[in-house]
């Protein structure tokens, strides 16, 4: 699956602070621009893990409907 997220930094001194801003939690802080993409890019794909992961442990055993949603922004 393919998602599109705003990637938005901030040069802070000597480094870069970022976040999605669709992803709460999902927050970084790098030395250089490059370094700051890779490391938002990790972050939202750990965020998006983790709130996978919490939500499909809420329901193991439950019997639940599951089917994909799509919005236009």
């Amino acid at each position: 699956m393919t998602n599109t997220f705003t990637g938005v930094f901030e040069q802070v001194e000597d480094c870069y602070v970022g976040y999605a801003e669709e992803l709460p939690g999902a927050n970084i802080q790098e030395r250089t621009m490059e370094e700051a993409r890779e490391s938002l890019r990790e972050a939202i794909e750990l965020v998006l893990w983790a709130n996978r992961k919490q939500a499909e442990d809420k329901i193991y055993g439950k019997n639940v409907v599951r089917e994909k949603i799509t919005v236009q922004i």
